[in-house]
């Protein structure tokens, strides 16, 4: 009986850590496709135009302060709506994108 559930507990440990490791190389691998496809798009628009890649960044960067801004500043009553909304949600999106990068990309060998 003992050794039945030693061996059962290790198996159970074996599959977890082979499953955890698989998940971290597909979310390796993941990131840096992720950060392949933005590094190219920034090439593609650079090499394009940089006056509109510049422009376009800028407008970016406000629409993102904008969404920073109204989601640690003091909380208001009711919901967010309209514009506040959609900079809230896409900072928050942006913020996570860029945490998934750091976290995966750095690890990555294609650096």
């Amino acid at each position: 009986m003992g050794v039945r559930r030693a061996a059962k507990g290790v198996g159970d440990f074996l599959i977890d850590t082979v499953g955890e490791a698989v998940a971290e190389v597909i979310l390796t691998l993941l990131a840096c496709a992720l950060l392949a496809c933005l590094a190219l798009i920034a090439y593609l628009s650079w090499s394009f135009s940089p006056r509109l890649t510049l422009a376009g960044a800028g407008l970016l960067s406000l629409f993102l302060a904008h969404g920073a801004w109204q989601t640690f500043r003091a909380a208001t009553k009711g919901r967010r709506r309209g514009l506040a909304a959609v900079t809230t949600v896409s900072f928050t999106l942006t913020a996570m994108t860029a945490l998934f990068l750091l976290l995966y990309a750095t690890g990555c060998d294609c650096l």
